[in-house]
């Protein structure tokens, strides 16, 4: 979908913290352009970035509203790549790109005090505390040191913290690390959060409780949040749109439901190989892969289930199962992606 032109729509849920009149609000204030709500949240046009022998970004070209969206791709893909240059980190080959109005090549340092980021790997000072490195985060950010000290308090315990604030973070677990990154990424009061993989390295408990904590931060605070991940389960669990790229190609940009719906398959499996079987489901109009003894018929709608019934009693083909399945994310990418850089 080279220079594919694709708009995600979502209601913009700016509550909890912004509007509870009980809220301190620390951060100094958000410049904005006077048609910051007529813009999207992410604004992209023919946006390429290239290394030597990689194509990372190939023509991008996408509007983005807020809420909490899933980004995913196989590694490679070009994720990473797309969230370095919205922070200004990246300069792109070609193309442009806005975040809440703002040209994130003219006007880096403003994008920057609108957005939140928690990067994949590591970064932390092993030998400060937890209360000390996000405070420190929230001056660097432009927050007075009592502001900052309140803010990281206050995030610190959002994120599950609170006991531990005092702990040198070099004690810190892996789940921990991957909690004070969030903190970190909260206390200057953003408008958007770009999460970099925010499940890394945990273990399924660990990854449930992140998934929790992102949802709620993203719904409660109203801030909008892009989770980029290579795992469609957790964007499927947390997210309501949907940007996957693959090469740096635009693949898919729409709903998450609408996603689930278009890759669901229904899994026949039959006692003996019977090639007419195939053959004559595809003849009645259905998209089947394979030929064997299991077939994957996609479930457009429910009429497939008619269809696969009529076609097996009229070849006296016996059905030993039947069951709905849907395509793993790696399926949709089934080329090798080379490994994009670091720069």
């Amino acid at each position: 979908m080279h220079g594919a032109h694709l708009c995600l729509t979502a209601q913009s849920r700016r509550v909890a913290l912004r509007n509870d009149p009980s809220h301190t609000h620390f951060c100094a204030e958000h410049p904005s352009p006077p048609t910051a709500r007529l813009l999207p949240l992410i604004s992209a046009r023919d946006l390429t970035k290239s290394y030597p022998g990689v194509q990372a970004l190939d023509g991008l070209t996408v509007d983005i509203e807020p809420g909490i969206i899933g980004f995913v791709g196989a590694n490679g893909a070009g994720k990473s790549t797309f969230l370095r240059i919205l922070l200004g980190l990246l300069q792109p080959t070609s193309g442009r790109v806005s975040v809440l109005g703002f040209d994130v090549q003219s006007d880096a340092m403003e994008v920057r005090k609108l957005v939140g980021y928690m990067p994949e790997h590591d970064c932390l000072p092993l030998d400060v505390s937890g209360t000390d490195f996000v405070t420190h985060m929230g001056q660097i950010s432009g927050l007075p040191f009592t502001a900052a000290r309140e803010r990281a308090a206050e995030m610190l315990r959002h994120v599950g913290l609170h006991e531990e604030r005092y702990r040198l973070i070099g004690t810190y677990s892996t789940g921990m690390k991957q909690r004070i990154k969030l903190a970190q990424a909260l206390t200057h009061d953003p408008r958007l959060l770009l999460l970099d993989e925010p499940t890394n390295g945990l273990d399924p408990e660990g990854r449930d409780e992140m998934l929790a904590l992102v949802e709620r931060t993203g719904r409660e605070f109203g801030i909008a949040v892009v989770l980029t991940s290579h795992l469609l389960g957790e964007i499927e669990r947390v997210c309501e749109y949907l940007l996957a790229i693959d090469a740096g190609k635009l693949q898919y940009a729409g709903s998450v439901s609408a996603f689930t719906e278009r890759s669901r398959r229904l899994l026949v499996e039959i006692d003996d190989e019977v090639p007419e079987f195939a053959a004559q489901l595809r003849a009645n109009g259905l998209e089947v892969e394979g030929n064997g003894r299991e077939l994957r018929v996609v479930l457009a709608n429910d009429q497939v289930y008619d269809v696969v019934r009529d076609v097996a009693a009229a070849l006296s083909v016996p059905l030993s199962r039947m069951e709905v399945s849907r395509h793993k994310l790696e399926e949709l990418f089934r080329d090798t992606v080379p490994e994009v850089p670091h720069g």
